[in-house]
């Protein structure tokens, strides 16, 4: 059961709702759970935000893709989902989604500190180590998204690690002081917005470049594993549907769906 504090009681009754409605929860099991309970409570409210943004301190059932879980200590880190309705989005190019979230984070964790780049699909590295995760569950109608919902994890100001997570790092761990985990919060989402816009207004091919040019391992060979074993590969591309490209040692193009092909990292 999600703990409401008083503030987020007064935001989702106060009328009207603003553009972005943001909900804080002091404890929940799952920030995208909680939002899928929401949907149904949203639907026919009048005016619907355009972003529904659900935030915690802490997580009892936090995951990632597939079978991943979330290491995160109580009140340290950004634990967030957001709800939006890209409608106007064909699900053949529903990937655009995911580079648009991981835009948004890239852009305002580089505003902190540099050497942040995208890792395929949509995780965010600082050099060789992950400080973001995301998790995105769509809901689709008529061949269109009806609704989206992004979750995702920041590793803001916890100091330390004691999962079996290969190669986590925190925002405290590479600057050595405390961010403003809601400023930072609120910076994601107004650049999320944005690129959102950009793609209501049919601006895919920007979108694509800059995830294309802020890619890790971006340039040249490096190694991976995928059902078959070890290789070595560059990337080539990554299509409209989300699919990564990998050019072989031996010319070979490979294509890989996600967890299809993990990145070895050393």
């Amino acid at each position: 059961m999600s703990k409401f504090s008083v503030r987020s009681l007064l935001d989702k009754f106060s009328k009207p709702q603003k553009d972005v409605h943001y909900i804080e929860l002091d404890e929940t099991n799952s920030t995208n759970d909680y939002v899928k309970s929401l949907l149904a409570t949203l639907d026919g409210v009048e005016p619907e935000p355009r972003l529904t943004v659900a935030y915690t301190d802490y997580q009892t059932g936090g995951r990632g893709q597939g079978t991943n879980t979330w290491e995160s200590e109580r009140g340290k880190n950004l634990l967030f989902s957001i709800l939006c309705h890209p409608v106007w989005v064909p699900i053949q190019s529903q990937f655009i989604i995911s580079e648009a979230i991981a835009l948004a984070l890239r852009d305002a964790l580089s505003a902190i500190t540099p050497d942040i780049t995208i890792k395929w699909p949509n995780d965010i590295y600082w050099k060789d180590r992950k400080i973001s995760g995301t998790l995105i569950e769509t809901a689709l109608s008529g061949g269109h998204i009806k609704d989206c919902i992004i979750g995702t994890g920041v590793d803001v100001n916890q100091q330390s690690f004691h999962s079996d997570a290969p190669n986590p790092v925190s925002l405290w761990q590479i600057i050595r002081h405390d961010t403003d985990r809601l400023a930072l919060l609120r910076d994601i989402v107004k650049r999320f917005d944005a690129y959102l816009t950009d793609i209501r207004n049919g601006n895919y091919e920007h979108i694509v470049a800059l995830y294309m040019s802020y890619l890790y391992r971006s340039h040249g060979f490096f190694p991976y594993r995928d059902s078959e074993g070890e290789f070595e590969a560059a990337i080539v591309e990554v299509e409209d549907d989300g699919h990564l490209i990998l050019r072989d040692r031996g010319d070979h193009i490979r294509s890989y769906a996600f967890k299809e092909v993990e990145f070895i990292i050393k």
